[in-house]
């Protein structure tokens, strides 16, 4: 019998909270982040209700105390050099005696890691997961109408229990919520659409709770649901009678014309309002934005969004911000996001667990394309690396400690927070599970030729790789459970080991890492099998995979950004392998991508000393400032048919055709100082250009803002520091150290070159330019007062920038 093709598809009407909120809330919540007091270092009882806290630091979270700590090599080099280790955050707050009656709640969005936390002396529970959202009821312990002490604390003694920097300590946002007895559960709203021709209609269940239910009164409730457009304008609404007694599901539907899809060039939001009512008492009201779109996948055709097929240009990302540390204002992953976005890049995968909501939001909002990651290691560690990566003998701690007690909540709670944004399109249950003989291992590996740096072939005593299938199963069928509307998948390091276990069965979509040759033979062999490249390097051949296969869905390149951790040996800060560095300045081979992905015609000239018999790179910087007559060679990166160069005005050589082995055209000249011009043509129309030119001297301190002022509390600006020449341009090879001093209305967060090594000191207020380039993080206190940074360094006239 002819077997038929395996195609998922997935329709689906999607929600995003407002900004200041935390996925789909309830009740009134208030940011709880300022002025907690911290202590680094253990105490013992230090979760009773009186404690002396002199000497204790007073802060504003979010907070990580391990990017503000100093690098050793008594630390491990997998999480950046920086310490771990244990403190606690304390926090004393009045309840007003009108909330009684009320729910009190507190929100975590994530604290890192092994979290135990207290109100007025008594533990209301604990997280080991830093990368999980949770709440607390602190309603029975909390005194109304006096003061109430909060305490957390934060053990991240096991500090090298990750292969790249978590960071340590609160560093998401806390809101404290206040409810009616009866209201909407945490994360209670969720809905799935069908599309018919030019028809919506839409489907929510509201979860709703009644913590009054030891009475076991019954308490009838009407939920009325309201969609607005982008204007404000409701579309459509409707109204449920129902009632409750401790917990109920409300399915309601709504119905409405001509819907506006949301797409990955014009992402339009809904709002969604839910109102719970009592007669004509309002109990709860949540606001949620919604995107409507569809998407599909084939193991044919790959990917669609809207019936349109797509290729996914995607990066991964860690969740740190280099001089951030994990604490990363939204500001920032908009900046971030922004220059992807501008890159072509269509696509992030949170590698390798879940991230803070503002990055969620932000992707629903700018147009990006998501998969959402669980975990990183299951039932047994992976190998954690000390001394460098892949040198020496490597750490066994990480969250395989706690996988068996908490996955199934850690991955209910990811699907139940996330699952409402249109941003998602996939749920990852794991990164390279896989690994051969990191932890598992199976006899084909003696066949299959796979090899890990310091063991060969199948291990007897290692943990059989069968169990991957049974687990991945359970982990699966948690996830359908909370959302069949988007189909699960997983990150797989070694298919050719995988494919002799239930592991990838269990998948709906299969990812492959850095495995683009096993592309045709797979598909060959599972025809049914739906995959794609979770992860990958930046090769031309890595990405013709993609373009030359209908059936493979795209690629996630290692990284978008660069990121701490996963270090080679001392000093090393951590990974360098991003299309973009730490200071948000794109490298060559982000250009290069860009003249792969971007659908706008791009150039992109930069050179290096000519090699002979070298292919033409994709790492050239945009220098021109060599000897006199040395042979340089020039390449261009662009999506265009061709392209000419010019030096000081005059045509150098013929206009090349693009070259679709290598992806660069180039030219080999001999050095003469002046300006480099390269100009892509289509059909022989300019489209684009790129202009490099000989630098002098260092001669003045330069900055730009990407702000002129500030307008509310804790918003952060980006101010990119510069040296120029005496004509304006910036100097690349200058590392001239700055000195920068800012007014008391706002804070210095940071001080970012993007260097790849840790001796410098990225909190203080001096810092070394890179490439003639410093940025610096500034977050406001009182907007009501101008901002005034001084700039300063020897032989450089003061520069003061305001904002």
């Amino acid at each position: 019998m002819k077997q038929k093709k395996y195609v998922l598809v997935f329709l689906l009407l999607l929600l995003q909270v407002t900004s200041m909120t935390f996925a789909q809330g309830f009740g009134d919540r208030v940011l709880f982040n300022d002025r907690w007091s911290f202590h680094l270092g253990d105490i013992q009882f230090g979760g009773i209700e009186q404690l002396d806290l002199s000497g204790w630091r007073v802060l504003d979270l979010p907070h990580d105390w391990s990017v503000e700590g100093i690098a050793s090599t008594k630390n491990a080099s997998c999480t950046g050099f920086l310490p771990g280790g244990i403190a606690w955050y304390r926090k004393s707050f009045d309840m007003p005696v009108e909330r009684k009656g009320q729910q009190v709640y507190i929100y975590f969005g994530g604290v890192y890691n092994n979290s135990e936390v207290f109100i007025n002396g008594i533990n209301v529970g604990k997280r080991p997961n830093g990368y999980i959202s949770f709440m607390y009821d602190l309603t029975p312990y909390l005194k109304f109408g006096a003061k109430n002490t909060i305490a957390v604390r934060v053990n991240h003694s096991e500090d090298a229990d990750s292969r790249w920097y978590t960071g340590s300590g609160i560093y998401r946002d806390v809101y404290m919520v206040y409810a009616q007895p009866v209201h909407i559960d945490l994360w209670g709203v969720y809905y799935t659409t069908k599309q018919t021709g030019a028809t919506a209609s839409i489907q929510i269940e509201t979860s709703v709770i009644n913590t009054n239910s030891k009475d076991g009164a019954i308490v009838p409730l009407v939920v009325k649901q309201e969609l607005f457009d982008a204007t404000g304008k409701k579309i459509t609404s409707t109204i449920s009678k129902s009632k409750v007694t401790d917990k109920n599901k409300i399915s309601q539907g709504l119905h409405f014309s001509n819907p506006v899809l949301w797409t990955l060039d014009a992402p339009y939001l809904y709002t969604l309002t839910t109102t719970l009512l009592s007669g004509k008492d309002t109990l709860d009201k949540t606001s949620t934005k919604v995107g409507m779109r569809t998407i599909s996948f084939d193991a044919n055709k790959g990917f669609a969004l809207n019936g349109v097929s797509e290729k996914l240009k995607g990066v991964c990302i860690h969740h740190d911000a280099g001089a951030l540390g994990s604490a990363v204002p939204k500001e920032v992953w908009r900046r971030r996001f922004s220059i992807l976005k501008d890159m072509g890049c269509n696509a992030i995968r949170m590698s390798h667990n879940p991230q803070a909501t503002d990055l969620y939001d932000l992707c629903d909002e700018l147009g990006l394309l998501v998969i959402d990651e669980a975990f990183d290691e299951w039932e047994y560690p992976k190998h954690k690396w000390i001394t460098g990566w892949n040198d020496g003998e490597p750490g066994l701690q990480g969250s395989s400690t706690y996988f068996k007690e908490w996955s199934a909540r850690d991955l209910s709670d990811m699907v139940c927070r996330d699952r409402n944004h249109p941003s998602i399109i996939m749920w990852s249950i794991g990164n390279e599970i896989d690994y051969p003989q990191d932890p598992y291992s199976h006899p084909i590996l003696n066949q299959a030729g796979i090899r890990q740096k310091h063991k060969a072939g199948h291990i007897i005593s290692q943990p059989r790789a069968e169990n991957m299938g049974y687990i991945a199963k359970d982990l699966v069928s948690i996830i359908k459970k909370f959302d069949r509307s988007r189909p699960t998948t997983a990150a797989l390091a070694a298919p050719v080991m995988s494919n002799e276990t239930d592991y990838p069965k269990a998948l709906d979509v299969v990812g492959y890492n850095y495995t683009e040759s096993s592309y045709e033979k797979d598909h060959t062999m599972y025809p049914d099998r739906i995959f794609y490249g979770s992860e990958n390097g930046t090769s031309l051949e890595a990405w013709k995979a993609v373009t030359e296969n209908d059936y493979i869905l795209g690629q996630f390149l290692w990284t978008g950004y660069d990121f701490l951790g996963e270090a080679g040996s001392w000093p090393s800060r951590g990974s360098t392998a991003g299309q973009i560095d730490l200071a948000g300045n794109i490298k060559p081979r982000g250009y290069f991508r860009k003249a792969l992905w971007s659908t706008s015609p791009t150039a992109y000239a930069g050179t290096y000393p000519y090699r002979a018999e070298e292919k033409p790179s994709m790492n050239a910087p945009a220098l021109w400032n060599y000897k006199e007559g040395e042979k340089i060679r020039v390449v261009c990166y662009t999506n265009c048919e061709e392209a000419e160069l010019l030096l000081n005005g005059n045509r150098i050589g013929d206009r090349k055709p693009y070259d679709k082995a290598t992806g660069i055209i180039f030219w080999d000249i001999p050095f003469s100082a002046g300006k480099l011009e390269v100009l892509a043509f289509n059909k022989g129309i300019q489209k684009a250009a790129s202009i490099i030119e000989t630098v002098g001297k260092p001669a003045y301190i330069a900055a730009e803002a990407d702000k002129k002022s500030f307008t509310t509390k804790g918003e952060v600006a980006h101010v990119m520091v510069t040296i120029k020449d005496k004509d304006g341009r910036t100097v690349p090879f200058a590392d001239t150290e700055l000195l920068f001093q800012v007014s008391d209305n706002a804070i210095l967060l940071g001080t970012e070159n993007a260097s790849g090594v840790l001796p410098d000191n990225f909190k203080d207020n001096i810092q070394r330019c890179k490439n003639g380039k410093v940025l610096l993080y500034i977050r406001s206190v009182d907007p009501s007062k101008p901002v005034h940074i001084n700039i300063s360094a020897p032989l450089f006239e003061e520069l003061i920038v305001t904002l």
